[in-house]
């Protein structure tokens, strides 16, 4: 399970430091792709590949089964660390994504997501998290 926030900076050729925890658990090839609210996801390829499995059992006669595999799937990269640990964002991700300088890794369960640090400080404003965690209560999750 990837877990645990890494503050990194992307220079000027796209390149990135995986966190170290986070590159043991991916290994040599994983999957970057682009995430929901403007931020990237990262799988290790398998998960990707199970993931690809569950849209593709949907049939393409549906335009949101359609729009969902366009959004994942055409925008997914297939990537290797290089000997420094680094990998290399593709321009069309970074320019999604809009990473320019300070970026985050944030694990959240079975997937990272890379931020840009000022996206990453607006969406973690947890002002509602006890209004969310009571609603979660009442549907039966609970610590």
């Amino acid at each position: 399970m990837f877990m645990g926030e890494y503050n990194h900076s992307i220079d000027a050729k796209g390149r990135l430091i995986i966190p170290s925890k986070f590159r043991d658990m991916l290994g040599d090839e994983f999957v970057v792709t682009k995430g929901l609210e403007g931020c990237l996801f990262v799988f290790e390829k398998y998960e990707f590949e199970s993931f690809m499995d569950k849209l593709n059992e949907k049939s393409d006669l549906e335009a949101k089964v359609r729009k969902i595999k366009r959004f994942f799937i055409s925008g997914a990269q297939e990537m290797e660390p290089d000997k420094q640990g680094r990998m290399l964002v593709p321009p069309t991700l970074r320019e999604y994504a809009g990473l320019e300088k300070e970026v985050v890794f944030a694990g959240v369960g079975g997937h990272i997501e890379i931020w840009d640090k000022s996206k990453w400080d607006d969406v973690t404003s947890f002002d509602d998290i006890n209004d969310i965690a009571e609603e979660l209560s009442n549907i039966g999750i609970s610590f």
